[in-house]
Order: structure tokens, then sequence, then C-alpha cells
């Protein structure tokens, strides 16, 4: 007799069996941490943004927007390790999460885009290249993609994490491009948007192979009591959930970030750009502008 009576999973969605093949252990050298974000400039900021453009901007648009700007302000977090040395970056990349249910809301399955640059754009660019690609991934037209999603979904479970482990080592350690693997596809930070599921907290775990050293969870805005000048007023407030890699980032360069989203959201119009009169989408993102990927963590969009 059994001691559990147990029932093989038989459809396995390819970002699972990319999990199980990360992480064999609990060990990693994560530090976490939230801080609260007051939204109210910000919410009334993007409705008049998308008033105006039709666009449809989102709180993970400012995110990215305020953390390529953190990471050009310090460049020590904008890394990776190799050979147990720290090497610079010399471009931002923003990687976003997606959840992809065409196959029905009990297949959900993950993915993503990443975008270069993010510091360097406006606002709608940043909206306009994000929804092709997002838009290609759900939809399946990403043939690269979907060949990358299909060969991870046949390969046998025993040989994920060796696979994964040799493809970070010849891509980050050797620094040697793979092909048919994407280059640099998951970016300087990850984003995901726990708050379109309704969470306000959550800490992403990181993704060893993918080498991105900074995860960020954000959380949904809700009006909370908080106290201003002694006095308990409601405030919209956000929960931004941080999970980072402390072999070279430690409190310093996590209070620098904090500092930084602070500043953009208490005023948008300033970090962001003014809200545009009308504005015609911006051309669709040249090739290598964005790159969508099969992801490692995360949640939805």
């Amino acid at each position: 007799m059994a001691h559990l009576e147990l029932e093989k999973v038989k459809d396995v969605s390819a970002f699972r069996k990319i999990a199980i093949g990360t992480w064999r252990t609990a060990y990693d050298p994560s530090v976490y941490g939230t801080m609260e974000v007051e939204m109210d400039r910000a919410m009334d900021y993007l409705a008049r943004f998308r008033d105006a453009t039709g666009l449809r901007v989102t709180v993970s648009h400012l995110m990215a927007k305020a953390m390529a700007a953190a990471l050009e302000r310090t460049p020590d977090m904008n890394a990776i390790l190799r050979w147990s040395r720290i090497y610079r970056r010399k471009q931002i990349g923003v990687f976003f999460q997606v959840a992809m249910t065409d196959e029905g809301e009990d297949k959900i399955d993950l993915s993503g885009a990443c975008l270069y640059d993010v510091e360097k754009k406006d606002l709608a660019t940043i909206v306009a290249e994000f929804e092709e690609k997002v838009d290609k991934v759900r939809k399946r037209q990403d043939p690269a993609l979907e060949k990358t999603r299909q060969g991870f979904k046949r390969m046998p479970f025993f040989l994920m994490h060796k696979l994964l482990k040799l493809v970070s080592f010849f891509q980050y350690t050797l620094n040697i491009p793979l092909p048919g693997v994407p280059r640099d596809p998951f970016g300087s930070i990850m984003i995901t948007n726990i708050g379109s599921l309704g969470l306000d907290m959550a800490y992403v775990p990181l993704v060893p192979y993918s080498r991105v050293p900074i995860l960020l969870a954000v959380g949904a805005v809700k009006a909370v009591p908080v106290v201003r000048d002694g006095e308990v007023v409601v405030r919209q407030m956000m929960k931004v959930n941080a999970t980072f890699d402390h072999r070279f980032i430690d409190g310093y360069h996590a209070a620098v970030m904090s500092k930084v989203v602070h500043r953009f959201f208490s005023d948008p119009e300033k970090y962001f750009g003014p809200i545009p009169a009308g504005v015609a989408l911006p051309a669709p993102a040249a090739s290598g502008e964005a790159r969508a990927v099969n992801p490692l963590a995360g949640l939805a969009e």
C-alpha cells in the first residue's frame, strides 16, 4: 500500500517545467522588502493620460519608467555576476511578466516581454511597444517564442535543470550567444503586477539562470487611512514588494530606488511627462527594442 494516494499531472505548462528545472533548494541570497507609495496623483495622471490619448497606460508602465531611472542613477544595480565578479550592463532592460489564458482559465501559462532603453523613451512609446509584444505573445504569433515554449514542454523533467544551467553558463558566464536563444532576454529587472489579481503583497523569488538581480511585485492600489500632518486622512496607497540579490545589491541601493520611485509618483507630470493633448500610437518597435520570451517567475500583467 502506498504511503500517499497520488496522481501524476500530465499536462504541465512550459513555465511550470522551467520553474521545476530552475530551483532545486530554497537556499539563495535574497533580500525582501516592501515600500508603500502614495498613488493619488499618479492615479489621476493615469486617468487623464488615458482620456487624452486612448492608450492603455498602467501602473506597470509607470513603474518600469521609474525603475529604469533608478537603475540609471545607480549603475551598480544594473549588473550581473560572472566568475564571482560584478559586471555592469551597458543597457537597461525591463521585463514584464504576462499571463496567458488562451487555452482556458484552467491552463494558465506565463510569458513576458522585455523592453530596452526605457529610461530614454516617453510613456506613449513604452505603452505601444509593450502592447505590440504582448499581443503577439498572447496570440502565439511569435515564432521564436512558440518554438522555445514547445521545446520546453517536450523536454524531460530530469533534464530541465541541467539544460537551464548550461544555457545560463554560455549566455552569461562565458557571454557567448547561442543559436536560437534570444540575446539578454530578461534584461536588468523583472516587474510583475500582482495588483491585477487583487493582491497587496508577494515576494517573487530570484531566478538564478536569468541573472536578474531585482524583481518587483506591484500590489493593488487601495484607499487606506494614513496620518498626514498629524491628522488621519484617506489616501490611495500601493505596496511595492522587492526581492534583490544581496551579493552585490544592499540597503543603500534599495534606498536610492525607493527615493526615485516616491519622487516620480509624487509628481508624475514632471517625471513621466506632461499629459498630451492627443497622440497617435508610435511606430512599432524596431527589431531588438523589445523581445518576448518565456518567463521564469512572476504573475499576471
